[in-house]
C-alpha cells in the first residue's frame, strides 16, 4: 500500500450483517468497485464488501 492510499480491509460476515441492517439495505444498493482495482487487499472476491478509510470519511463498496 503506497503512503497516499487510503485504508481499505474487507468486512466478515458479521460486520457486513451489521452495516446492511445499519443502512437498511441490500449489497446490490452499495457503490460499486471492480475485482481489478489495485488498491483492493488480497483475498478478495466478487460480492465482498471494502471498507475504505479516508480522512473525510469511511465509505463502503461491493466489489464486482
Amino acid at each position: 500500500m503506497h503512503i497516499l492510499q487510503s485504508k481499505h480491509s474487507k468486512l466478515n460476515e458479521r460486520e457486513v450483517k451489521e452495516l446492511l441492517e445499519k443502512l437498511n439495505i441490500s449489497k446490490s444498493q452499495l457503490p460499486k468497485i471492480l475485482s481489478t482495482d489495485p488498491a483492493l487487499p488480497d483475498g478478495c472476491k466478487i460480492g465482498d464488501i471494502i471498507k475504505i478509510e479516508r480522512k473525510d470519511g469511511t465509505f463502503f463498496r461491493v466489489v464486482i
